[in-house]
């Protein structure tokens, strides 16, 4: 079977190549130009896994549309953080992995779900306090690894 790995190409009428980001010397401001965003770091976690199919990504991130999901694939995939397989089948077949860089990224999303994980605790004990207000259900994000 002939797989293609597909890399950010930059010819006109291709895939745009993002803008480089502006040098402020803030590490921060860098990192978060890369996964910032609502959805980017909530796609990487789950990519902490292994390859995932678009539908099994869109699958467990319900919330974010298919097509939001595709624009975060997207610029991940042209900082060199993912990877985007296509399988020459019919129908189509694409599979997305985090790339040896994109694998750097795991201690700061393991701590980014420790810290989530810390607040979410200190929401819900303040609204159990008298007065509190009511408590919401909270998506769970799985064990990497």
């Amino acid at each position: 079977m002939d797989v293609s790995i597909s890399e950010p190409i930059h010819a006109a009428g291709t895939r745009p190549r993002r803008e480089p980001m502006a040098r402020t010397g803030c590490g921060v401001e860098a990192t978060l130009s890369v996964i910032g965003g609502v959805w980017k770091p909530v796609l990487l976690f789950h990519l902490l896994r292994g390859k995932l199919r678009f539908n099994a990504l869109c699958r467990l991130t319900p919330r974010a549309t298919p097509r939001m999901i595709t624009l975060q694939l997207r610029e991940l995939e042209a900082d060199g953080v993912v990877r985007r397989i296509v399988y020459p089948e019919v129908p189509p077949k694409v599979e997305y992995e985090l790339t040896e860089f994109g694998q750097s990224l795991e201690p700061v999303l393991v701590a980014m779900r420790a810290w989530g994980q810390a607040f979410q605790a200190r929401m819900d004990a303040a609204e159990a306090e008298p007065g509190g207000g009511s408590a919401q259900p909270r998506s769970i994000c799985i064990a990497a690894g």
